[in-house]
């Protein structure tokens, strides 16, 4: 993995939260996934109860990635934060 790459998505990961407005929850679960596959690879453990809203998308949307490799997950992760950074702009 190379050490520009993983900078750029730490990096990321910092920018997100100085956005002026949050993203909208699709967008916060496409984050939150694309993060779990990048930094932990491929989701583990059991599906979350039914009563567990929040915890089932995240699980749904983290194993929706299963068998995307860390680098690529790391870049789609930077692209689509620079989309956010972009559109916060206007």
């Amino acid at each position: 993995m190379s050490e520009e790459l993983k900078a750029r998505f730490e990096q990321a990961g910092k920018e997100v939260t100085q956005l002026s407005e949050a993203p909208d929850n699709m967008q916060k679960l496409r984050l939150y996934s694309l993060f779990k596959q990048g930094s932990a690879g491929d989701c583990t453990g059991s599906r979350p109860g039914m009563m567990d809203f929040v915890g089932r998308a995240k699980f749904d949307a983290w194993k929706a990635l299963e068998g995307t490799g860390k680098e690529e997950a790391m870049q789609m992760y930077v692209d689509l934060v620079e989309e956010l950074k972009a559109a916060d702009k206007k």
